[in-house]
């Protein structure tokens, strides 16, 4: 549904893959489950109908539903067991109803009547199944144990064979290769078109669309308090390329303002900083120039670290004025875990 829907221009469905690791998203997180836990214990399922924006929608569904779990009035003692084991509290079992914008047809209350007064199937159809036919449908219940149990098993078995085969990246076979851990940035930095921090800040809306379309894989929730979920940039899974502009083709509230690729390549929204001591040719005496080499806008240029030795290690020289902060340099460092070259982002933006 989301390439379909990409390929007209819509992005109403989309996925991406997000991994936030920080103090407040931990915490909103064990606060949110603790809630739900809560709610579970005290009021069924209160979370799931009420404030749950899908459950809501399904409630909403659910009133015309052409299937639904029916009380037998004929058969139907007043036993009250089916009200106290519905998580939903939705069965009234004074005057034999059943709330069906809350009901979720988990079937708690048709393996616990011992009258075989609930059924499910359409209300007007008011005749209890018969005896045969009720052997045949309780026969997939009793075997349905067998068969979750038999699915999870294997889909457990599935995912260790997958963690064991991509839990460790190798470089051909011989060395494992350690993944880039994000610097510290003083300035976060944010999209080019956002014009400025203040501005994402006012207008962000944290849809997430530009997260979830951006081809760079640079776009990432913000795990700050004050911007939370406001998209920041990070050059460790890649750079901003400057003729790509999705971004801010897609962003609906103007926090992210359109621009043309000529008026991107002019943009900057942060500028290079060197770390001496975790670049490889001064620790380890090898040549590279990977940041100097693979800068699309000539702002890098290798020198010598002593100018009086000839035998000085080349090293990286940022030229400020032609930075524009795009991360080509971050991410193409091979240093590890930390890159000896990253990108401090500006409060506001500007154009060469």
């Amino acid at each position: 549904m989301a390439a379909i829907a990409a390929h007209y221009e819509s992005y109403a469905f989309y996925s991406t893959d997000v991994w936030m690791k920080s103090l407040p998203t931990f915490i909103i997180a064990a606060v949110t489950c603790v809630t739900i836990a809560v709610l579970a214990w005290r009021n069924g399922r209160t979370y799931c109908n009420t404030i749950c924006p899908v459950g809501t929608m399904l409630g909403f569904l659910a009133r015309f539903s052409w299937f639904k779990v029916y009380i037998d009035t004929d058969k139907c003692r007043n036993c009250g067991s089916c009200g106290r084991h519905c998580k939903a509290a939705c069965i009234d079992t004074k005057n034999h109803r059943v709330d069906y914008t809350r009901c979720v047809t988990c079937g708690n209350c048709l393996r616990t009547c011992e009258f075989d007064a609930l059924h499910y199937g359409h209300p007007k159809k008011n005749n209890a199944p018969e005896p045969e036919a009720a052997e045949k449908t309780e026969a997939p219940a009793a075997a349905s144990p067998k068969r979750r149990a038999f699915l999870l098993g294997a889909s457990i078995v599935a995912a260790e064979a997958t963690l064991g085969q991509t839990g460790k990246k190798v470089d051909g076979g011989l060395a494992a290769i350690e993944d880039k851990v994000a610097p510290h940035r003083n300035t976060p930095l944010t999209p080019p078109g956002s014009r400025s921090a203040r501005n994402m800040a006012q207008h962000c809306t944290a849809c997430q669309l530009c997260v979830a379309q951006c081809p760079n894989n640079v776009l990432r929730p913000s795990t700050d308090l004050l911007t939370l979920m406001q998209p920041v940039m990070s050059y460790e899974r890649g750079y901003c390329r400057p003729e790509c502009t999705r971004c801010s083709h897609v962003c609906p509230t103007g926090a992210i303002t359109h621009l043309m690729p000529d008026e991107k390549t002019v943009t900057r929204i942060g500028h290079a900083v060197w770390i001496k001591k975790n670049c490889l040719p001064v620790n380890d005496g090898v040549a590279c120039g990977n940041c100097a080499r693979h800068c699309p806008s000539g702002a890098i240029e290798m020198m010598p670290l002593d100018p009086d030795d000839d035998l000085s290690p080349m090293v990286p020289v940022v030229n400020d004025d032609r930075c524009i902060g795009c991360g080509a340099c971050e991410y193409v460092c091979p240093s590890r875990p930390f890159s000896a070259i990253y990108v401090e982002g500006h409060e506001v933006h500007s154009t060469k």
